[in-house]
């Protein structure tokens, strides 16, 4: 292991932090708010431990795997842990232990919350917050090694992307990062726009556009979308979370006028299927049981489905109180998530083609035992035997990570479906789920030990298990990989 490297790059990773830091600290300055002297001790002390990192000299400056790894679980870490710091310095979430919960909520966007009054809470503090799914969204290496010159930044880049495997656009992986990072700024001023259109103000439609792109769900508002009595707001915010959950490669593909590798992405289609799907089972369960206006059902069914199936988290209704059909397809949405290249988190979509495509397989086969027959995703592309091991050993993984942690949680002595869905919301990244920790209530409840708990398994989750895990090996930190 490189330890020079590593910790060079975590101290670049540091300083993009502070300068990250200053749009809310610029934001406490203009509203006059208690937050901004916190802000600004914050950014000089992050950025000073990030200078210091930063002159480390190091010998050999290429990055390799176990490098990439190391980075990108410690470089969340890190992130993490100052970005706790406004939080507890400004005294709007005393303990430190919450507000670490709270600051990995934001970077992994999972959006779990265990502020009561949300709204009682400084701007720079509300800013910081959502600020912090955005920046969390694309991924802080993305963002490294889209604008500063690392050595071995595919290592990084494939580290932290979400999906079985990280595809470059172009051949140099530091165009790819700022084609993604450009597609990700276009959508976040886009939808800006659209809802200062709709009469929300600047400010707040920049705190939920980031936590829409980014796929995150904290809200400056204590009844989250809810709180805007706007069919236009809700849909510009449903449609943006289900563009957000798509593999941005397909934006760049519609850029270049690839319209075929659109039509017949198999992982998109599945994707609105389901969407589509469990919007008209929901709306109908709604429309019988619970709703007189359908259309009123289908707006508020495509919202909670988009919100969640992304593992954005933001809520129009209370769903908690939906018949338990509804209830049932949105616990089943939170283990698929969004499609892999998006921001959104979750199994991913193309995990699940793929292991529907391999039971299809392991069917015929019993009808043709000695037949070959390799599984294809978009056509003409064979999934390899190694991609397919990669994401079964996955699903195993993350159901017995899932199961455990379960099964840790109801120590505290709550009822199952809480235990359960607050485990799936935070693994998935999610952030709301049933219970006792409904879209209308927060993991303030909890144990301090159960909070560290569910902060990692939000780590894990973004990261895909195997990057933070992969560092527990040994031979991770003796051999050359």
């Amino acid at each position: 292991m490189n330890y020079r490297i590593v910790g060079k790059t975590l101290g670049i990773i540091l300083i993009i932090e502070a300068l990250l830091m200053i749009p809310s600290f610029l934001i406490s300055i203009y509203y006059n708010q208690v937050d901004k002297y916190p802000f600004l001790f914050c950014i000089l002390l992050t950025g000073a431990v990030g200078f210091i990192m930063y002159k480390i000299k190091a010998d050999k400056k290429a990055i390799k795997i176990k490098e990439g790894l190391a980075i990108a679980s410690f470089g969340w870490i890190v992130l993490s842990i100052f970005g706790a710091l406004p939080f507890v310095l400004s005294d709007s979430i005393p303990s430190y232990v919450d507000a670490l919960f709270e600051t990995i909520s934001g970077f992994t966007t999972t959006g779990a919350t265990l502020v009561n009054n949300v709204e009682a809470m400084p701007k720079g503090i509300l800013f910081w917050r959502s600020f912090t799914h955005w920046i969390g969204g694309m991924g802080i290496l993305v963002f490294t090694v889209a604008f500063l010159p690392v050595v071995g930044g595919f290592q990084m880049f494939k580290a932290e992307s979400p999906g079985p495997t990280a595809d470059r656009f172009v051949p140099r992986i530091k165009d790819t990062a700022k084609i993604l990072y450009i597609t990700y700024i276009t959508m976040t001023l886009v939808q800006i726009g659209l809802l200062v259109l709709g009469g929300m103000s600047l400010f707040e439609s920049a705190a939920h556009t980031f936590g829409t792109v980014g796929t995150g769900g904290l809200s400056t508002r204590n009844a989250s979308i809810g709180a805007y009595n706007s069919i236009y707001i809700h849909m510009v915010i449903g449609i943006f979370m289900t563009l957000s959950g798509i593999n941005f490669s397909l934006y760049y593909a519609l850029f270049k006028r690839r319209w075929r590798d659109v039509i017949k992405d198999q992982e998109l289609i599945l994707y609105l299927g389901i969407i589509l799907a469990s919007t008209i089972l929901i709306a109908l369960n709604l429309k019988a049981n619970l709703y007189e206006n359908f259309g009123l059902a289908l707006k508020d069914a495509f919202f909670q489905v988009s919100s969640i199936i992304t593992t954005t988290g933001y809520a129009t209704t209370d769903f908690d109180l939906w018949p338990a059909f509804s209830k049932a397809v949105l616990f089943l949405l939170m283990f698929v998530g969004g499609c892999a290249g998006s921001t959104a988190g979750g199994i991913k979509t193309i995990r699940i083609l793929v292991l529907l495509k391999l039971i299809k397989r392991e069917v015929q086969k019993i009808f043709h035992p000695r037949a070959i027959i390799p599984i294809r995703v978009g056509g003409e592309k064979v999934v390899s035997n190694e991609t397919i091991t990669g994401i079964t050993s996955f699903f195993a993984l993350y159901f017995f990570i899932f199961i455990v942690s379960t099964v840790l949680v109801s120590l505290e002595g709550i009822d199952f479906e809480s235990s359960i869905t607050s485990v799936a919301a935070t693994l998935g990244n999610i952030g709301p789920g049933f219970g006792f920790i409904g879209p209308t209530r927060t993991f303030s409840g909890f144990s301090a030990w159960s909070k560290i708990l569910f902060s990692i398994l939000m780590l894990l989750g973004r990261l895909e298990l195997f990057t933070m895990i992969a560092l527990f090996v040994p031979k991770s930190w003796r051999n050359e990989i």
